[in-house]
């Protein structure tokens, strides 16, 4: 087949590349639309420099010519077609959670090892469910965010300035608006169509959600709420304040359909001494800006907060870190992140102008007392230079472009 024309993202497919040939699945999960089947096209291209003579099998579960392939032994057979001798196969499927019991044919072709496998599907139940019960051991995850700043500078040709930072905490990370533009109202008609089709497949169709109205009612309090402690109960009795009566239980099951589809993240309080996690009282945060702003309206400066911790978060996620919230005593700490016995610590902040502010953001910081790297990180130039008793001040986008 002819791939595509498309924009290549290192940052992942240096990650993937080195697994190929090896025997072990590669799995690419990630939210709808954030560029998963672009991924799979430029690990083709990899494929044909590496091994001009590989027979290549690229199944798409979402184009018509493959609307056949429903079960695991429509997917068996299709494959063993398509294999050749002689030459090293490789197989990618694209959206492999449309096909029912995909993780048994997985399985059956992984133990003849006649293919190098990589799959990707946009719900999480993939690997806590479906192939964590089959392929335990036999597989390697890689997680897709939509484009992160230094992407979205390089997709859309700008230079990392104030300006290009607020137009992608207002249009966000979809890597498919290169080709729509960012003028106007055009790019939150087509992030309105995206978020359609996540409800409706991703999280309606696949958990069977039956009440829709209320997910949607849940959907625009998180927007509205992104930064902002809160519990199951708390939204319970919100949503009763609205004449809207749902127990927390369900609260629970929906926000964890949401998380599932990848389309909000999870992010729990853990003590900074230690990182124990603490059961009650959790954050969220979307996976796209855009997506979120196609929602809740476009950019207002009451919310531009919450725009820049949630653009703070997706950058500590797209550079692999575990990200919590810090618990230090009675003071919060915005973000703990983690990676390989690494530590970053991160406090955000709209301006960093007033004396206060300043103490506070600071202060939080200075009460840690081991030597990782700690930052504050602020939409405004640093006042009193970058680095502050050892911690360093940065605008958002510098803190976005620096791999930390």
């Amino acid at each position: 087949m002819r791939l595509p024309d498309y924009t290549e993202r290192p940052l992942y497919v240096n990650k993937i590349s080195p697994y190929i040939g090896k025997q072990i699945i590669k799995v690419i999960t990630g939210q709808r639309r954030v560029g998963k089947s672009y991924i799979l096209f430029n690990l083709m291209d990899f494929i044909k420099i590496k091994d001009p003579q590989a027979n290549i099998i690229y199944i798409n579960c979402e184009l018509e010519q493959f609307l056949q392939i429903k079960s695991h032994e429509d997917l068996l057979k299709y494959v063993k077609q398509q294999l050749k001798p002689g030459v090293n196969n490789y197989l990618l499927i694209d959206e492999i959670q449309e096909i029912s019991s995909f993780e048994l044919a997985l399985r059956s072709l992984f133990a003849e090892n006649i293919c190098d496998i990589t799959c990707s599907g946009s719900n999480a139940n993939m690997l806590s469910g479906e192939l964590a019960t089959y392929l335990s051991g036999r597989y390697i995850e890689f997680n897709i965010h939509s484009l992160s700043y230094s992407e979205f500078l390089q997709f859309h040709s700008f230079n990392s300035s104030p300006e290009s930072v607020l137009k992608y905490l207002k249009y966000g990370g979809m890597p498919y608006l290169i080709q729509i533009g960012l003028n106007e109202d055009m790019p939150f008609e087509y992030l309105r169509n995206v978020y359609a089709t996540i409800l409706l497949r991703d999280v309606v169709a696949r958990e069977n959600i039956r009440n829709v109205p209320f997910l949607e009612n849940l959907i625009q309090y998180l927007a509205g709420n992104i930064g902002n402690f809160f519990s199951a109960n708390n939204i319970s009795r919100y949503l009763k304040s609205q004449r809207i009566s749902m127990s927390p239980q369900l609260v629970i099951n929906y926000l964890k359909a949401l998380t599932n589809a990848y389309f909000i993240h999870k992010v729990v309080r853990a003590n900074v001494e230690g990182l124990k996690i603490f059961e009650i009282g959790e954050k969220y945060y979307f996976e796209d800006l855009g997506l979120r702003n196609a929602l809740w309206g476009q950019t207002q400066r009451m919310d531009l907060h919450q725009l820049v911790e949630n653009a703070v978060f997706l950058h500590l996620k797209q550079l692999g870190y575990n990200v919590f919230v810090g618990q230090l005593g009675t003071q919060e700490i915005d973000f703990v992140a983690e990676k390989q016995g690494f530590k970053v610590y991160v406090q955000v902040c709209l301006q960093l102008s007033k004396e206060k502010t300043m103490n506070r953001e600071f202060g939080n910081l200075l009460q840690i007392k081991d030597n990782y790297p700690k930052y504050v990180v602020s939409l405004n130039e640093p006042l009193i230079g970058h680095n502050y008793k050892g911690i360093i001040h940065l605008n958002l986008h510098d803190f976005l472009i620096n791999d930390i």
